[in-house]
């Protein structure tokens, strides 16, 4: 699956320095040429999501994703704050089967979110391939894991971001529940992107039948200063029973959907 850029999203800032020198552009231009860089080209599926902190996850941004599939239970990925050439290099994210996450040690499994609520709300996208790939792609992804640490909070919707890389990485964590997002920050990835996200989440309802309870859904669940509702197929494998009010609530949220 080649990877497809278009439309652009440009980087929010430019990190601080000085511009090139010839000299350094000219070092550049024969390493270009005379250097490999084969692990960069496998790099070759672009995804494009969301991830909050979970420490505080009203930090939020969006993550141009560029992966590879190592096999059919793993992938790597480089993080981007855009989809240019002159994107900045933001962090990394591994993803995992559910068969490997069950194999983790427990005290392993905290730092691995679950996929699930990504893909069936339509949060996670592919730019640019063709929907029947995109389906197969997503479908790929159901019940999987990922672990992601962002090493430069360049991009925080709604702030200003740093000007270089500061501090200590971040675990980051994936939405789980509808109304945890940020307002505005789906709409201006569709917007940017020109995806329509509702659309998305109604061609992905299919894939309800293949979701199984992850461990994670909850763990940042009630740590938002507004509520959030649960999305039908997304459910934690962890969460305590539900009282017999809760399972009504829940019962008719989802009849109303």
């Amino acid at each position: 699956m080649l990877t497809a850029c278009e439309p652009t999203v440009e980087p929010s800032l430019q990190p601080q320095g000085q511009q090139k020198t010839a000299k350094t552009e000219m070092l550049e231009a024969g390493a270009a040429i005379l250097q490999p860089n084969s692990p960069l080209k496998s790099l070759n599926i672009y995804l494009d999501g969301f991830h909050a902190s979970k420490e505080q996850p009203t930090h939020q941004m969006e993550a141009h994703h560029f992966c590879h599939q190592v096999n059919e239970d793993f992938a790597q990925c480089a993080l981007f704050d855009g989809n240019t050439r002159q994107a900045n290099l933001i962090g990394i994210e591994y993803i995992i089967s559910g068969t490997l996450f069950e194999s983790l040690p427990e005290v392993e499994k905290q730092y691995w979110h679950p996929h699930n609520y990504e893909i069936l709300s339509g949060y996670l996208t592919a730019p640019g391939i063709p929907e029947m790939a995109e389906k197969e792609l997503m479908k790929g992804k159901m019940n999987s894991y990922g672990k992601t640490w962002h090493v430069w909070n360049s991009a925080p919707f709604g702030k200003t971001g740093d000007k270089i890389p500061l501090g200590e990485p971040s675990l980051e964590w994936s939405f789980n529940h509808d109304g945890e997002a940020l307002p505005g920050l789906i709409e201006q990835r569709d917007l940017q992107l020109k995806t329509i996200t509702s659309e998305q989440r109604h061609k992905r309802a299919e894939l309800n039948a293949l979701a199984k309870p992850q461990a994670g859904v909850d763990a940042i669940k009630g740590k938002f200063p507004w509520p959030a509702t649960p999305l039908p197929g997304v459910t934690d494998k962890n969460a305590e029973p539900k009282s017999s009010i809760e399972q009504e609530t829940s019962d008719v949220y989802i009849s109303i959907r």
